[in-house]
């Protein structure tokens, strides 16, 4: 409590006279950088003085953070990585390169130069960064200062990918082989219940690095990759954006052999409650026409975009099953031709073709059911509003998060497990909208209802969320003050 105490006092006092100075880098794609973002808003509030790197082409993103902490937040751009644009939807793991290439040898001068030891915040005390950013951990440790890893995904999603990157367990049997292939699994011996994941479930970026023989010395970008999570595991702590209600399993059990032991702050979920306040006013008078817990909202996020063959089996489920919805869909996404009018005429549908107020939206009433990608963002929104879950992971660490949220916190029902590589019978998604939207869905919604009360305890006065939060602060300032 004496954390918690002066942490508070700190930020009742608006000063920030010796107050830790720490770097902040995020990783140039959307869905990174927002949730790290929110959480220099945390520290900021809280009294700390940042500096917030970021490209010119993703440098507008601060906006909202610079004019919240005017005093206490600057920004930080380097001329050289003006043609590096990550910020819409890519490839992560191709961009390791260019992102690397392009801040790596600016923030190592700037980081031992007297800007880095004034620019009016004085010298650098820690390095917060997103995990993609594992280049920073040199960086730090050549100017003699610790690196704290921020995690934008779940602990078990963190937990399991360095684990990949740690054991390099090798991809299925060669083709030829099928009865072998079909049953290879990858397993996670040191973590809670030992869970295994078949093949095409395993992170892209893995496999690419495995199939290419990457533990035996591949290609170039295969080692930068792998590379990068290595040093992660160097680090001094992860700071991830998850909580004890969602992720307890996993919290409890630090030291994770996975993480090398390092402490896990878990401060999520780091996004204000009221984010999006100012709803659409079309949608939300689409959405008031409806009876409670009766509309599927549909999104598979801003990198995400399902095949059009994927689409239009739940375009044809959407149908079938009478459900009606909102789809917030990328404009590249190919819905079957007549859909959109279709649902128009019906009154039962609506496509959106532009931002979409995704918070708004699954906290209106008439929200029965998300029917989501897993992106870590998407789902701690859900658990947020506590809206359940019909999940269709598609790559990255969104079937960790699927089976999380599905099998360990029950608040969920599993859309889809083919990922890009199949797609579902129609009649199977029928089936799953039925099982939670409207009435077929009331157990579900209730434990997704007691799973937010839980959340925002968590975030409230005395949370467990605020605990980490508080416990992170005093860590820093006691880095700051050269403990």
């Amino acid at each position: 409590m004496a954390a918690a105490a002066a942490v508070a006092e700190q930020a009742a006092s608006g000063s920030t006279a010796g107050a830790p100075h720490v770097l902040v880098v995020p990783y140039p794609a959307q869905g990174h950088m927002q949730p790290l973002l929110h959480l220099a808003s945390l520290l900021a509030a809280r009294g700390l003085r940042l500096t917030v790197a970021a490209t010119p082409a993703t440098a507008h993103l601060l906006a909202p953070l610079l004019a919240a902490h005017p005093s206490s937040v600057r920004p930080l751009t380097f001329s050289s990585a003006a043609g590096h644009d990550t910020s819409g939807p890519s490839s992560v793991g191709a961009d390791f390169h260019a992102h690397a290439a392009a801040l790596r040898a600016p923030l190592r001068d700037w980081l031992r130069s007297d800007s880095g030891h004034g620019h009016g915040h004085g010298r650098v005390t820690a390095v917060i960064s997103d995990f993609f950013c594992g280049w920073t951990q040199p960086l730090a440790a050549d100017a003699g200062v610790p690196r704290l890893v921020f995690a934008p995904s779940g602990l078990l999603a963190t937990a399991a990918t360095h684990s990949l990157f740690r054991r390099t367990p090798r991809p299925p049997p060669p083709e030829g082989d099928e009865g072998r292939r079909r049953g290879y699994a990858v397993s996670f011996p040191d973590l809670p219940g030992a869970p295994a994941f078949p093949w095409p479930q395993i992170s892209r970026m893995y496999r690419s690095y495995a199939e290419a023989d990457g533990a035996a010395g591949g290609g170039e970008h295969a080692e930068v990759i792998k590379d990068n999570f290595l040093w992660n595991l160097e680090s001094a702590a992860f700071v991830c954006n998850t909580c004890h209600p969602l992720e307890g399993k996993y919290l409890d059990a630090q030291p994770l052999v996975d993480l090398a032991g390092k402490r896990v702050w878990a401060v999520g979920p780091v996004a204000p409650p009221t984010e999006e306040t100012a709803a659409d006013d079309d949608v939300t008078a689409w959405l008031d026409a409806f009876p409670d817990a009766s509309v599927a909202y549909v999104s598979f996020g801003t990198m995400m975009v399902p095949p059009p063959a994927h689409a239009a089996a739940l375009a044809s489920a959407l149908e079938r099953s009478g459900t009606p919805f909102v789809w917030a869909a990328a404009a590249e996404t190919a819905l079957p031709d007549g859909f959109e009018a279709r649902a128009v005429a019906a009154r039962t549908g609506l496509v959106l073709r532009r931002w979409a107020p995704q918070v708004a939206a699954l906290r209106h009433r008439a929200t029965g059911c998300f029917v989501t990608h897993c992106g870590w963002n998407s789902v701690m929104e859900a658990c947020a509003a506590g809206v359940p879950m019909l999940t269709w992971p598609m790559a990255a660490d969104q079937f960790f998060n699927a089976r999380l949220v599905v099998e360990e916190a029950h608040v969920a029902v599993a859309a889809s497990w083919g990922g890009f590589g199949g797609v579902p019978d129609v009649e199977d998604l029928v089936r799953a909208l039925d099982e939670i939207v409207g009435e077929g869905g009331a157990g579900v919604r209730a434990r997704a209802k007691e799973l937010a009360v839980m959340v925002a305890e968590a975030m409230g006065e005395g949370g467990s969320s605020r605990r980490e939060l508080d416990g992170l602060v005093q860590e820093l300032r006691e880095l700051g003050s050269g403990r």
